[in-house]
């Protein structure tokens, strides 16, 4: 089981990123994704996850109307589109794959990716 993050990057506040989390050795379709980030002496936090079926999608507060999560189950890829970032934004940036969303949710999913940095200058 592989996911591998990419997209991060350096980018002044109120500009945009679209992150990726390609997956493969597994059923792609099978599980959630979730995207995850931890900021230096922070812990990882939750902040988008979207259902197996494509059906459900939740969002952290702090990204909610800002952050998009979508994905291609024929790309086997998760996708995650920032816009108005900001500098409190910046974070490595993980996803996550589970056979659920509760799992996730309590951070205990099948797998994790290695991240991608993400850098919102003022």
């Amino acid at each position: 089981v592989q996911l591998v993050e990419s997209g991060g990057g350096l980018v002044q506040a109120g500009g945009s990123l679209r992150l990726s989390c390609a997956a493969s050795g597994f059923t792609f379709d099978d599980y959630a994704i979730g995207w995850f980030r931890q900021a230096p002496g922070k812990e990882r936090e939750g902040i988008s996850y979207i259902s197996i079926a494509d059906t459900s999608t939740d969002y952290a507060d702090s990204v909610k109307g800002r952050f998009t999560i979508s994905r291609d189950n024929a790309k086997n890829t998760v996708y995650l589109q920032m816009h108005s970032l900001r500098p409190e934004d910046s974070a490595v940036y993980y996803c996550a794959a589970a056979r659920s969303l509760y799992r996730l949710r309590i951070k205990r999913p099948s797998s994790w990716g290695r991240g991608t940095q993400v850098t919102v200058s003022s």
